[in-house]
């Protein structure tokens, strides 16, 4: 297995930095490849602009068309080409990162924005009055996994199906279904640890020992069963879902995961 892990935390005695270590230790010991994206050791650009596309970026700036063409000409800086071959490599990546007002960090974001560019992760296959683009269980990273690993301050009841924060799969829907499902990969149900805040140092082994567990069994572990947009539960061209396929009483979100 060759995963990249892409890591969004400042602090490198953070507990998000600990975990990105023994994801690292744990894999490689297991005979896994193992790369990392340190996005604040790094200096990350975390804005997507026109300087990500080079001189011939248009006026004003068509950022998805501009981002394109800059793909397909090979033209990208050399720091999201790397993030792409990256991401190429492996079959396997995993995020970490704390939940910071709801959502990853803006470093994080800014990944997402400058490497998933058009025509590498959006933009591909067929666009006809039939078919909508291989998106949403296919395209360019479809073979491969992929795993949140994600720290919250709060409670977990605060994040339970009636808490103040609203569900943790509603918070994290965006980035499963939106970011990383849309170029094709699976999906793992997330490594989710709650009153990070709270925690002590007494309590790191057991929070290692369930980690460690959930990396050796990335292989084996059932992805979410999102909806395939091209499989038939979608009209074309709304691509609203189909009457009839809706698990009873289910709405919102959960209307696009299966069974």
């Amino acid at each position: 297995m060759k995963t990249l892990i892409v890591h969004a935390h400042p602090e490198p005695e953070s507990l998000n930095s600990a975990l990105k270590d023994l994801a690292v230790s744990t894999l490689e010991n297991a005979g896994h490849q193992v790369r990392v994206s340190d996005l604040y050791a790094m200096g990350w650009k975390a804005v997507a602009d026109a300087a990500d596309y080079g001189p011939a970026a248009s006026h004003p700036l068509r950022l998805a068309q501009d981002s394109g063409r800059a793909f397909d000409a090979g033209t990208l800086t050399p720091d999201v080409r790397a993030e792409q071959e990256k991401l190429l490599w492996a079959d396997t990546l995993i995020l970490q990162f704390p939940l910071w007002w709801y959502t990853m960090p803006a470093i994080l974001k800014g990944w997402v924005d400058r490497v998933f560019t058009y025509h590498f992760a959006y933009g591909v296959g067929e666009h006809s009055d039939t078919r909508y683009g291989d998106r949403f269980g296919e395209g360019t990273l479809a073979g491969r996994r992929a795993l949140l690993s994600v720290t919250a301050g709060g409670p977990e009841s605060h994040y339970a199906a009636r808490g103040i924060n609203g569900p943790m799969d509603d918070l994290l829907f965006p980035i499963h279904h939106g970011v990383l499902y849309h170029p094709g990969m699976d999906v793992l149900p997330p490594f989710v640890l709650y009153s990070t805040d709270r925690m002590t140092a007494e309590d790191y082994p057991d929070v290692a020992k369930a980690w460690e567990q959930r990396l050796l069994t990335l292989d084996t572990t059932e992805p979410i069963p999102f909806r395939p947009q091209n499989a038939g539960d979608y009209e074309i061209p709304s691509l609203h879902l189909k009457e009839g396929l809706e698990p009873a009483g289910r709405t919102g979100f959960g209307l696009h995961v299966r069974g």
